[in-house]
């Protein structure tokens, strides 16, 4: 099996074309996702074929287990496609679990150099409290296609602290991504997240719209202005409109490629 290895802002995974999704997706991911028996990653994303778009995404995380959407990937996904030939379109449909995310390719030199992907509307809810261990804190819950649980905090590193709390806590039963979020100026987030299936990663894409949306509607920020939001592996573009539909725009960026002995069924 063929895999190249891709990041966004050091948001890794394993890329894999296939003619359909085989079989062992889930076991494979939390094979060679481990950074220390494995290749090391976030997870795997196969790009497939699709009848309703120019192409199909599905997700696995570390764990093995699937997510709908990752914006990381899907800029990703954008580059390989291009890059390898496989499409001369600039401007891409994509088919994910949450629905078909419209990509615009930005193209110099014959490659790709950022995307911005159109994520559909945040859908976020009526803040909550949340008894995490000793403390009490206030997340505001977003919808991006993947569930999210947003915390403005005076220093992101609380992710270490709280993430897994959040992670097990009782409002979540199927796990949810937790942001940790701090007002670093005019229009510009400072953000730790934990993923939910992976721990702490280097960016989230989806987490990123996610505390952008959530700055929106908490008045902290304002909407048709571009936000920054500064990740761990550097920083997205987030506009969040008054609609709370929302365009990310971001890298992507080739790793290596390599293959294994593992066998797709």
């Amino acid at each position: 099996m063929k895999f190249t290895k891709m990041q966004g802002l050091g948001n890794d995974y394993l890329y894999c074309p296939a003619g359909h999704l085989p079989s062992s997706a889930a076991s494979l991911s939390r094979r060679l996702s481990d950074r220390h028996f494995g290749v090391g990653s976030d997870g795997m994303i196969w790009i497939l074929p699709s009848q309703r778009a120019d192409f199909a995404m599905r997700i696995f995380n570390a764990d093995g287990s699937e997510a709908n959407m990752c914006g990381n990937g899907i800029r990703c996904v954008g580059k390989y496609v291009y890059d390898k030939g496989l499409t001369q379109k600039t401007v891409l449909q994509i088919e994910t679990l949450c629905g078909i995310k419209t990509l615009r390719l930005l193209v110099a030199g014959g490659a790709v150099q950022a995307v911005s992907v159109e994520m559909g509307t945040a859908l976020v809810g009526a803040p909550a409290e949340l008894a995490l261990g000793p403390d009490r804190l206030v997340c505001i819950p977003v919808d991006m296609g993947n569930p999210h649980a947003v915390f403005f905090v005076p220093e992101p590193d609380a992710v270490q602290a709280f993430g897994p709390l959040v992670q097990k806590h009782p409002s979540f039963p199927d796990g949810v991504n937790a942001e940790f979020v701090r007002l670093t100026g005019p229009q510009r987030l400072r953000m730790r997240v934990w993923e939910r299936g992976s721990g702490i990663t280097m960016a989230c894409g989806t987490g990123a719209c996610a505390a952008a949306s959530a700055a929106v509607a908490a008045g902290h920020c304002v909407p048709d202005i571009p936000i920054t939001v500064e990740l761990d592996g550097g920083c997205l573009e987030i506009l969040v409109r008054q609609d709370f539909s929302v365009t990310m725009t971001g890298p992507a960026a080739f790793v290596f490629e390599g293959e294994t002995d593992d066998e797709v069924e």
